[in-house]
This record gives structure tokens, sequence and C-alpha cells, in this order.
């Protein structure tokens, strides 16, 4: 039997992964190695918190079916990067048709994955919430440890096919400053992404 390796799951979220009451699916594994990165865990071989079968996953977000039913909400899958884990995520969606489950399933995601990962999961996804980290190449390097083809490829791919996305520009210190930012959002604007959040990283200094 297949099982999610999970990190975390947060329940009654309201506000800040997709419209009405989410459930926060956080998946192991990460193809970036970001600086500041806020769940280490995902990068460590000891930092699964547990394993899910698809079934077991499944009963565990139901428990806030009526929570999602009365404000929209449902599932959002993050991480580490849920992408990496799309068999899960596309048996999960499964379950739900079979289960008349009309809940809204989001992704947060950095899209640094090969395309045929954001290909398999197209149909399953409500919205797309893209960790954009800086449009420029070098910036994204210096903080990721990656190029940024592959999020520029797909992202180009999600528009293109009209899904519903949201981008969120982080002001990383230490890595790029407000100019950089902007020249991030035009770019974005140039593509056609019109929903476009931004912020600055709060980084704890030791």
């Amino acid at each position: 039997m297949t099982s999610s390796a999970l990190i975390g799951l947060s329940r009654h979220r309201i506000g800040v992964d997709g419209t009405g009451v989410t459930t926060l699916v956080a998946f192991h594994s990460c193809p970036l190695n970001c600086k500041y990165c806020l769940n280490p865990q995902a990068l460590s071989p000891e930092g699964v918190w547990k394993r899910f079968s698809p079934e077991e996953l499944f009963r565990a977000v139901d428990k806030d079916d009526l929570y999602f039913r009365a404000t929209g909400g449902g599932v959002t899958f993050g991480g580490g990067e849920p992408l990496v884990s799309y068999k899960d995520i596309l048996q999960f969606y499964n379950l739900c048709k079979k289960n008349g489950k009309k809940w809204k399933i989001n992704i947060e995601t950095s899209l640094n994955v090969s395309k045929i990962f954001v290909e398999a999961v197209e149909n399953a996804v409500d919205h797309w919430i893209v960790d954009i980290k800086d449009m420029n190449p070098v910036i994204y390097r210096a903080y990721t440890g990656k190029n940024n083809e592959l999020v520029k490829t797909n992202l180009q791919y999600l528009i293109k096919n009209n899904a519903k996305v949201t981008v969120r520009v982080p002001l990383i210190p230490r890595f790029n400053n407000e100019q950089d930012v902007e020249k991030s959002v035009l770019s974005l604007q140039e593509m056609g992404i019109r929903d476009i959040e931004r912020f600055t990283y709060i980084i704890k200094e030791h």
C-alpha cells in the first residue's frame, strides 16, 4: 500500500491559503535548498511527521467537510514541494470524486518541477498559489541553489491554460530589494499574471 509522507497537517485555516476554511496538508521533500527555509524538516529523512494511506488522508481531511461546504473551502497541498507527490494528490482527488466531495483543491508550490508533474494534476487543482522567490535567475539561484527555467515554463503553461494562479513575490533580506521585487512584478504582469501578492520574509536572527 502506498503512503503519503507528511511534515504536518493543519486544520481550520482561514484566509491564508485559499478561500474559506482550509486544511493544509504539508508533504515531505523539496527540490530546492532555500536559505531561509520555513520547513527544513521537509529536507531531512528524519523530518517525516506521519505517513497516511490515501484512504487515511481522505478520512483525516473529511473531518472538516461541514466547514468546507459552509465556506467554499477545502484542502491545500503544501510542503516541502507538493508536486513531487503528485501521485498522492491524484489519489486524493479521485477519492473526492468517488465520495461526491466538491472541496476546493489548492496547491502551494514553487513550480520548480518537471512540467509533466504540473500536467498530471492540472485538472485536479482549483487554485495555484506560487511562491516565485524572484524572477531574476541570478537572485533565484543564490537563494534556492537552483535555476528558475522550469518555474517560468510551468507558469507560462498555467497561464496558457487559463488556470487560476496567485503569485507571491517576496522581499528577501540580503538577497533582493524593492527594485528587484518591482522588476519581478512587472515581468509577471507581462506574462499575464494579475493576482500578485507582495510581502517581506521575516528573518529571525540567531
